[in-house]
């Protein structure tokens, strides 16, 4: 199995192409293709497996970076279509969001601050 406690699993209509263009506009790295159905992709300690769609749907996949800006630079150059541009929250994360060619939403996260969540509205469970 990729690393991660828990991989997320997402569909493209071309498990080849997406799992080219993960690695180009997001810096992921192929691990292991199955077939022409699937593709294992790492990214730092974590991964996700392309697979071929065989029903719609769109996922949201939050992934945490060192540098959000760098990240974003490299999947706008990648002509990832970008959906919010890198922005500070006051929850001390510097985010953007981009989607990719398979139409998935993903926000890349870098932490900038060590904030109490009661200042910003949130609550530790």
């Amino acid at each position: 199995m990729p690393p991660g406690m828990i991989i997320p699993e997402l569909p493209y209509e071309d498990v080849n192409t997406a799992a080219d263009w993960l690695c180009q506009a997001f810096g992921f790295r192929k691990r292991l293709r199955i077939g022409s159905h699937r593709y294992q992709l790492t990214f730092g300690e974590a991964s996700v497996v392309a697979i071929e769609r065989k029903e719609p749907g769109v996922s949201h996949i939050l992934v945490h970076i060192d540098d959000v800006d760098g990240h974003y630079e490299r999947a706008n150059q990648s002509g990832a279509r970008i959906i919010n541009l890198p922005t500070d929250y006051p929850f001390g994360e510097r985010q953007y969001t981009a989607e990719d060619i398979g139409g998935h939403r993903w926000t890349f996260s870098q932490s900038i601050a060590d904030v109490d969540p009661t200042t910003w509205g949130g609550e530790l469970a």
